[in-house]
């Protein structure tokens, strides 16, 4: 990985906290992250925290505070891959439809790099008819799924839905890119 340029988006799930882990490996693996997050996400895990890990400013927004733009066609065009992780069952609606409500989703639609996505969210949710067909939509667009794992979920449940382990994002990585 070392030099890849990867955007990582975070989306509104508890699975959030495991985005400062994967944040972690990506820099030991020597590559050079950009973190975006929505709205949600920020109040789950905090962007200080992933600047301080990635080493870069993180996007919440299209422009900044004293209104500079944050250039999404930019960002899209100088990324080797964007992984979303979590990818909520919001954002994956979002990305299949091609809504564009934040800077994460606006740089997902101008990206020219492979995007994987790594869906986190309750079993009912991941078995919904409607999640299924935009995970479909997203394969046809040749998104890359990196699939949920079995296991406790935020609800008490167990069952299918809950993110893939950081270390098996990185393998999913590490895997693209060695071909």
């Amino acid at each position: 990985m070392r030099g890849k340029k990867i955007i990582l988006g975070v989306s509104g799930s508890i699975a959030a906290y495991k985005s400062a882990s994967l944040v972690r490996l990506l820099v030991k693996a020597e590559a050079e992250v950009k973190v975006m997050m929505t709205a949600s996400a920020c109040s789950l895990i905090t962007p200080l925290t992933l600047s301080t890990l990635s080493k870069n400013e993180v996007l919440t927004d299209l422009s900044t505070e004293s209104g500079r733009w944050n250039n999404h066609v930019e960002l899209g065009m100088w990324a080797d891959a964007m992984v979303i992780a979590p990818a909520s069952a919001n954002t994956i609606g979002k990305m299949a439809h091609g809504i564009c409500d934040n800077i994460m989703l606006a740089t997902y639609l101008s990206a020219k790099c492979p995007v994987f996505f790594a869906p986190a969210m309750d079993l009912d949710m991941w078995k919904h008819k409607a999640v299924i067909r935009n995970i479909e939509l997203l394969h046809s667009y040749g998104n890359i799924l990196i699939p949920v794992e079995n296991g406790e979920l935020a609800s008490g449940l167990i069952g299918d839905g809950r993110m893939a382990e950081p270390e098996q994002i990185i393998d999913s990585l590490q895997s693209f890119f060695s071909i």
